[in-house]
């Protein structure tokens, strides 16, 4: 089914716990984005972006974060989680028919990999095939900032923006995978 007649179908959504207690994963049946991800932290990140900016106008939405099929939302930990969670659903079933896949912000038209220092490409590529896949299953994703000398300043998204385990577990996998693979002395601070 193309992404215009599904528009025209009902919204099917999946509601999905992640390992962060504050953030959930609401699966749909048709792409969010058909290229990249999103990560909106305020109106100003969501110009342009209707579906992103009525889900953040939610009373106790922190972060909104678009990955394929897949729209992560973090919660503000005073919310009423049961409320959020159909106020959530209910914006997307009347947003969706009207929601353009193919959306681009200005900042990911202007974050290309092919233009990053060649060092920056073989992270992102040591991520993409060993920690990305992890993180994204579980509604978040990881944006590199920049490299230092030996410092490689990374930006959580999504579920993991918040999660327990992002600054300790987590990061301790990523800094052992990139040492082992990179044979360097590489320290991972989040940012």
């Amino acid at each position: 089914m193309n992404d215009q007649a599904a528009s025209f179908e009902p919204v099917q959504i999946r509601l999905q716990p992640t390992p962060n207690p504050n953030a959930w994963k609401f699966i749909l049946d048709r792409a969010v984005l058909n290229e990249g991800k999103a990560t909106f932290n305020n109106e100003q990140e969501a110009l342009g972006n209707r579906l992103a900016l009525d889900l953040l106008a939610l009373d106790g939405v922190k972060q909104v974060h678009f990955f394929q099929n897949v729209i992560t939302i973090t919660g503000r930990l005073d919310c009423e989680i049961e409320e959020l969670q159909r106020a959530v659903v209910s914006v997307i079933e009347t947003r969706m028919p009207v929601h353009n896949p193919n959306w681009t912000s200005e900042d990911s038209k202007k974050s290309k990999r092919a233009d990053m220092p060649m060092e920056l490409q073989k992270i992102e590529e040591i991520l993409d095939r060993t920690i990305r896949p992890g993180l994204q299953g579980d509604g978040g994703d990881l944006e590199l900032v920049r490299l230092e000398q030996n410092k490689l300043y990374v930006r959580y998204q999504g579920a993991c923006g918040t999660c327990p385990s992002s600054t300790s577990g987590t990061l301790m996998a990523i800094e052992g995978i990139l040492r082992d693979e990179l044979q360097m002395q590489l320290e991972v601070i989040p940012v």
